[in-house]
């Protein structure tokens, strides 16, 4: 029973972050806890925890919100505590292309990120929509400020800066795909975040999944994620990787 339980917390529930908001379903929630912990020779403490929802708040508008919230130590010395909260809302997300408005808030302590926050607007275009598949592209717009916690980078040029603030333009292609008679899902989130105003002042993230359904309400999860950010802290990596494995649990 020890041994089951050290095996739960060890692989992480994952969350359906592929929630189509074109879907017709009211309400879609999910939620997970999970964390893992050694002690002895060597100390180890990892808590993540993520929420999604997405509700219509009136007729012809779709609220989507996704929370996320890690903390990791390792020989009682802090190596993560990350905060991220995405929020979009839709107009009219069952037509061909549709508008919506975003707000993020994010923390990142492994990149010394205080604070960062973006607004602003797009639009979706549904390149394929089926009953399960589905492929979006989306081009937005945002306003971005982020606060470091040190004033020394990468680029010379940005020294001295509390905070970098700029103009963004993003191109998102999401989606998702049952395959081989549903007995695979694949999915993708992938975006290109460049500034508009600093020409060395990019990112991009790469999120790609294989799912195997175990059950109506969950499947078993690959999942491998490559993020890369030009401007960082001196001495900081600008790539980082991360390939997980563990569970999709969702309530629809």
């Amino acid at each position: 029973m020890k041994n089951l339980l050290c095996y739960l917390l060890f692989f992480p529930i994952f969350l359906s972050a592929q929630i189509n908001e074109s879907d017709t379903l009211s309400l879609k929630a999910s939620i997970s806890l999970t964390g893992f912990y050694q002690g002895g020779n060597v100390e180890t403490l990892i808590f993540r925890a993520k929420s999604d929802l997405s509700f219509k708040p009136w007729k012809k508008w779709v609220f989507k919100n996704q929370n996320s919230y890690v903390f990791q130590e390792f020989g009682k010395e802090k190596a993560d505590e990350d905060i991220l909260s995405l929020n979009f809302l839709y107009l009219n997300p069952e037509r061909k292309i549709y508008p919506f408005v975003l707000g993020f808030v994010s923390t990142n302590f492994r990149r010394e990120i205080d604070l960062r926050y973006l607004l602003g607007a797009g639009a979706t275009f549904q390149i394929l929509n089926k009953k399960k598949d589905w492929l979006k592209l989306s081009i937005s717009s945002e306003y971005e400020q982020t606060n470091f916690s040190k004033t020394n980078f990468n680029y010379s040029e940005y020294d001295g800066n509390q905070s970098i603030n700029t103009f963004r333009g993003t191109m998102w292609v999401n989606g998702k795909y049952h395959v081989f008679k549903g007995k695979v899902i694949l999915n993708h989130e992938i975006y290109f975040q460049p500034s508009l105003e600093q020409g060395n002042n990019f990112r991009w993230q790469a999120d790609v999944g294989l799912e195997l359904p175990i059950w109506k309400y969950l499947n078993f999860k690959i999942n491998y994620r490559h993020t890369y950010e030009s401007i960082v802290i001196e001495n900081q990596k600008q790539e980082d990787k991360f390939l997980t494995f563990g569970f999709t649990l969702k309530s629809y």
